[in-house]
């Protein structure tokens, strides 16, 4: 069904639809969107391709999401992986050789691939221009180099510090829920194998992901819970051979978990990082931005066909509610993961069977929701570790 854009000399409009970020998030939804006729402008203050910290991880759920709304991406911008090493620090928990796929892509040229689709569907592109002015009541933002676009709909896909979430809510991220990560790659041979380090950070990991060419080695945990993470990393680093003097050091915050009960107002959408959408397990994030930049897309049209813009949350939190579901129930599992009166009862556990470590690679992949972990396994298991002797310190 195609849409008839409002006239501009009645209503005011420039577009149906803005999207702030252009993103994985605010990508897909400005390319579902433009397919199905709507006027989007895509606003980014980044001109691309642009760098992003991030590993880069695309679980097999990710990839579905992909599929659902880009058909056409390249496969030379994945890299899979099959082989998984989980670490403690220096002690091996367990590698395995057979689990779900995983995907790791370079985020420069994977966030400047689906921002040239949405464009090549018809998105109007406003990248390279910061925000001067928003007033999300009228839907009306001017652009630092001039233009004035006004929408009725607008959808925040601007990540973890969103100036869409803080016209709306006065702050982007409760700081309490903010992780913190620190990034750097290495060029070199390409490999199959990843390593994942549980007790790299606190309340968070370390992660060494093999790319075409190099590889992408960070640590990120809770913000307020690793003050010295930059010493961290850097005995991380050297542990591993690395001269961090010889490499760029990249950082940035993003979300653990703490989702926005309530993602935006009325006519106005919160998506990905904006939303707080980013697994607290993994801390993968560019799946559930794909899923609720297509669902955004899919509230915003169907309201727009029903003349009722102040429709599009309710109609955008009915889609969610599965997503919204299956991340609280990640909060619960990142308590028993990461809590440290937990956590090292929950390695050892690890360490000796592999079932653990299937269903962990499992939820890591995709190949399993965590909603499939009912309450009362969830229980059982944290009655298991608490009840478990201490063995010996997680690395």
């Amino acid at each position: 069904m195609g849409f008839a854009m409002a006239d501009p000399a009645t209503t005011g409009l420039t577009h149906d639809v803005i999207v702030v970020g252009a993103g994985p998030a605010g990508a897909t939804a400005a390319r579902v969107m433009a397919l199905r006729g709507l006027r989007v402008a895509l606003i980014d203050k980044a001109a691309f391709p642009r760098d992003k910290l991030c590993g880069g991880g695309v679980t097999g759920r990710a990839m579905g999401h992909l599929r659902a709304a880009f058909d056409d991406l390249p496969e030379a911008l994945f890299h899979r992986c099959d082989d998984v090493r989980l670490m403690a620090g220096a002690r091996v928990l367990g590698v395995e050789t057979d689990g779900p796929p995983l995907f790791m892509t370079m985020r420069r040229d994977f966030d400047a691939a689906l921002r040239a689709r949405a464009m090549a569907a018809g998105a109007d592109d406003f990248c390279g221009q910061r925000i001067a002015a928003m007033d999300l009541a009228t839907g009306t933002l001017r652009l630092t180099g001039g233009a004035k676009v006004r929408a009725a709909v607008v959808i925040g896909a601007d990540g973890v510090n969103s100036a869409v979430a803080r016209a709306l809510f006065g702050r982007a991220q409760d700081p309490a829920q903010v992780a913190f990560a620190l990034e750097i790659e290495v060029p070199g041979a390409t490999s199959s194998h990843l390593e994942l380090d549980m007790v790299a950070a606190r309340w968070g990991y370390g992660w060494d992901f093999p790319k075409a060419g190099g590889r992408t080695l960070g640590i990120g945990g809770a913000a307020l819970r690793n003050d010295d993470l930059p010493q961290r990393f850097d005995q991380w680093l050297r542990a591993r051979g690395i001269d961090p003097a010889q490499v760029r050091i990249k950082g940035h915050h993003l979300p653990m978990g703490e989702v926005k009960q309530v993602p935006g107002r009325d006519h106005v959408l919160l998506v990905g990082d904006a939303a707080g959408l980013v697994d607290p397990v993994t801390g993968e994030g560019i799946g559930w931005a794909v899923h609720s930049g297509q669902l955004a897309a899919e509230a915003a049209i169907e309201a727009l066909s029903l003349g009722r813009p102040e429709r599009t949350l309710a109609l955008y939190q009915a889609r969610a509610a599965h997503m919204m579901r299956e991340l609280r129930r990640a909060r619960l599992v990142a308590k028993i993961v990461y809590h440290p009166r937990l956590q090292p009862r929950f390695l050892d556990v690890m360490a000796q069977s592999r079932h653990t470590r299937r269903r962990y690679l499992d939820l890591l992949g995709g190949k399993m929701d965590y909603v499939d972990l009912g309450p009362a396994r969830l229980a059982r298991l944290a009655l298991r570790l608490l009840l478990r002797r201490g063995g010996p310190a997680a690395g």
